[in-house]
């Protein structure tokens, strides 16, 4: 008994943290029944993993700036909000712009880098490219990926409707969240993007969540933690 009680505490249990001058509180009771997509149980290494990427990166879930995705027992995914990538970017001082595009190859099996998402009917998307410019580097990051190694596909191998329906736009975006994660690994250091990781068919929701409805719920009785994951 005084075991669950503990380990009730510790699900109720607040961290505290500021994000552009707003206070932002969470505890695993909070992640559990409002910050969770895909309707999996989370086990409590991975709500912890997910608090301590918000917190250290400095991310807001509550105005999607990140996601918890968990299917069944799978093992859950951590998913950035799109404009976080490039907003931050853009308050680096040392950010001096960036392209983007994707990778053709045309009738005649030559390859071309495209800026934009632009892909004619007789050319063959195969990747995405990006550069992020640096102030005071003589060249840029530049990063390209191959689509076939981040299309997104169905469990019997069928592409996910996302990716099925705007493959261009995919692609590029993974090509510019690695350059970017690239040229400024403190801003982006363990932050991934949707079209970088399977995430199937789940189509996230951009309504910010109102925290002033977000109250902790007592936990149901559980089996303690053999460590203190909070400590």
């Amino acid at each position: 008994m005084v075991q669950n009680k503990l380990a009730a505490q510790q699900e109720n249990k607040v961290v505290e943290y500021e994000v552009n001058g707003e206070k932002v509180k969470l505890s695993p009771a909070i992640i559990r029944n409002y910050l969770v997509s895909g309707g999996g149980n989370v086990s409590d290494q991975e709500i912890v993993m997910f608090l301590n990427l918000c917190r250290f990166q400095h991310l807001n879930p509550f105005l999607r700036e990140a996601y918890l995705i968990k299917y069944g027992n799978q093992p859950a995914t951590m998913v950035t909000g799109k404009e976080v990538f490039t907003k931050r970017a853009r308050r680096n001082k040392d950010y001096a712009g960036q392209q983007a595009g994707v990778v053709v190859q045309k009738e005649d099996g030559t390859l071309e880098n495209r800026i934009g998402t632009l892909v004619l009917d007789d050319e063959k998307l195969v990747g995405g490219w990006a550069k992020v410019f640096i102030k005071d580097y003589v060249e840029p990051v530049e990063i390209t990926v191959s689509l076939s190694e981040y299309i997104g596909t169905k469990k019997d191998g069928e592409i996910n409707s996302q990716w099925s329906k705007k493959p261009a736009t995919m692609i590029r975006k993974v090509a510019l969240v690695q350059a970017l994660r690239e040229a400024f690994p403190e801003d982006f250091s363990g932050m991934y993007s949707q079209e970088e990781i399977d995430t199937g068919n789940q189509i996230l929701d951009e309504t910010p969540i109102d925290e002033s409805k977000v109250v902790d719920v007592p936990p149901q009785e559980q089996k303690p933690e053999e460590t203190d994951p909070l400590a």
